[in-house]
């Protein structure tokens, strides 16, 4: 409960203009962290950096909850100019998107918006071979997105796209139920939006159960399951029952966060675990920067630093 109203304050106090304004003046530095830059440049070169290290990368362009077409057009189009280039430079893209950034919810020409970008988007994507996960926002948009990409992994596959699925909301166990029949590929969070105790869970220990029986539940469904957290108990649980039930690397993969226990990823790579990172980018940083201080005290200590010694 404690991690609750903490998380809660947190949101609350960055969701404040003037909060929101000075953070944006003085905060950048501070973000470069955990956001890799501004540009596709900046994430392509994380990107191989990291595969460097032996560790796969997912590209984000930051931007949520776009409120007119034209600027979802713009937003898609430079998600296309960042496959190209990613391919230029040799990354495979595998990239995150959030289909509100895209136009979700927006009709244009008896389609909705973001559903047609993103089908412009794995069109892109499938020349290359890359692979794009629909990101899961906040609960109102749960049942459209996952309409949605039941749409899509019928029309690409497995092999082309997938989606996200959050721990702390109530309805996350019948969701994967209902999509294992599929066989899709699944990234497992815990969840980092503000949500009432209507509908997501608001003590920790709950959530963390939660996310425990969803990673298992979709590894015997035979889903690929992607198990994102920077936990290390979980993660040594979750290599002893791959092993205990004969579940091969090709159908999991350990994902992290850019700036978030590069020690961790490194090592995991090095002893042979499937691991990627996830790699923000972009000028809409704030948002995102707000959900990682968020998500623990000790990054908010980050911050208060940073200001004070600036």
């Amino acid at each position: 409960m404690i991690d609750q109203i903490y998380r809660k304050a947190v949101l609350t106090i960055s969701g404040q203009k003037a909060v929101e304004a000075a953070m944006r003046a003085r905060g950048w530095s501070l973000a470069q962290r955990f956001v890799a830059g501004e540009a596709a440049a900046d994430v392509i070169r994380a990107a191989q950096e990291l595969e460097a290290d032996g560790v796969g990368a997912i590209l984000d362009l930051l931007g949520e909850f776009v409120d007119s077409p034209e600027s979802a057009n713009v937003f898609a189009a430079q998600i296309l100019g960042l496959i190209d280039e990613a391919t230029k430079a040799g990354v495979t893209p595998y990239l995150s998107v959030k289909l509100s950034s895209v136009g979700q919810g927006l009709t244009v020409d008896g389609s909705d918006l973001g559903l047609s970008n993103a089908r412009r988007i794995l069109d892109r994507m499938r020349e290359c071979g890359g692979f794009m996960v629909l990101d899961m926002e906040d609960h109102a948009r749960v049942d459209i997105t996952l309409e949605q990409f039941r749409v899509l992994l019928a029309e690409y596959g497995a092999g082309a796209v997938g989606t996200v699925l959050q721990s702390y909301l109530y309805r996350t166990e019948a969701d994967l139920k209902a999509l294992s029949e599929l066989r899709p590929n699944l990234r497992i969070v815990k969840g980092a939006y503000l949500e009432s105790a209507s509908v997501a869970m608001p003590d920790k220990a709950d959530v963390d159960a939660s996310y425990r029986r969803l990673i298992y539940a979709s590894l015997r469904a035979g889903n690929h399951t992607n198990i994102a957290t920077h936990d290390e108990h979980m993660i040594e649980d979750v290599k002893t029952f791959v092993a205990a039930h004969g579940i091969p690397r090709s159908q999991y993969e350990f994902q992290m966060l850019y700036g978030v226990r590069r020690d961790l990823q490194r090592a995991l790579a090095q002893g042979g675990q499937p691991v990627r990172a996830y790699i923000p980018y972009g000028r809409d940083w704030y948002a995102y920067f707000s959900r990682r201080i968020a998500e623990r005290p000790s990054n908010a200590l980050f911050v208060l630093r940073g200001l004070l010694r600036g």
